[in-house]
């Protein structure tokens, strides 16, 4: 009997019993003690995939949902919305590609979309400018603490929150290894911002790093925070 995921018929098992020099499957197993094999497994019937999903979420509705109960979990576990023509636009061709396009006449379209959002997050956030290139956040901060530095000379210090990933801390340290760079402010996990900025602020710092909400799902009102840094 062939099986169209398993291509092996039945002739080809007997050949490889045969060479092994079992006589069935099952005395492959004949070292295993008795009382650790599985003879039988109680499953249910199978099921197609129409009653699965109803199965699914029938066991799902138990659990405290994101529409019905705000997250404060933290490490980007919260509620997040995406308008429903994002996963349109990006299973699009254009973009769901393995391949990157080096080619400046294929890259106007892209280079288009980052355009335009990177003017969206400006306008959103009231900054002067924003990245829209960087794969994942860990390497985003990473960048735009090279950039500050590199932006104000003898500016070498980097303020890093302790609430901020972990894992981006990580890259940051990492991104900054052979540089002469100094990150502090996440040594203790429980000092507050205001404590990290008055023990370390000076004319020193290129840059101060925060994450809002932050990696413990707490959203902070940063404005006087941003007024004293700047």
């Amino acid at each position: 009997m062939t099986h169209r995921f398993i291509p092996n018929t039945d002739a080809d098992r007997a050949a490889m019993l045969k060479t092994i020099g079992v006589a069935s499957v099952q005395d492959l197993f004949r070292d295993v003690p008795a009382s650790a094999q599985l003879t039988k497994i109680n499953l249910p019937r199978a099921l197609s995939e129409m009653e699965l999903l109803n199965e699914l979420n029938a066991m799902a509705t138990r659990n405290a949902n994101l529409n019905e109960h705000a997250c404060f979990l933290g490490a980007g576990a919260y509620n997040h919305f995406v308008p429903a023509t994002v996963p349109h636009l990006i299973f699009r061709s254009e973009f769901y590609t393995a391949y990157t396009p080096y080619q400046a006449e294929i890259s106007q379209g892209t280079l288009q979309t980052i355009f335009e959002y990177q003017s969206l997050i400006c306008n959103l956030t009231g900054m002067d400018a924003a990245n829209a290139s960087h794969y994942d956040g860990a390497t985003a901060t990473a960048e735009a603490a090279i950039l500050a530095v590199n932006a104000v000379p003898g500016r070498d210090k980097i303020i890093v929150a302790p609430t901020l990933h972990p894992e981006y801390r990580a890259t940051l340290r990492t991104y900054l290894e052979g540089q002469d760079v100094e990150i502090v402010g996440d040594e203790d996990l429980k000092l507050p911002l205001d404590a990290i900025l008055k023990k370390h602020l000076d004319d020193k710092v290129a840059g101060v790093i925060v994450q809002n909400p932050d990696f413990l799902g707490a959203y902070h009102d940063l404005k006087s925070t941003a007024d004293r840094v700047h």
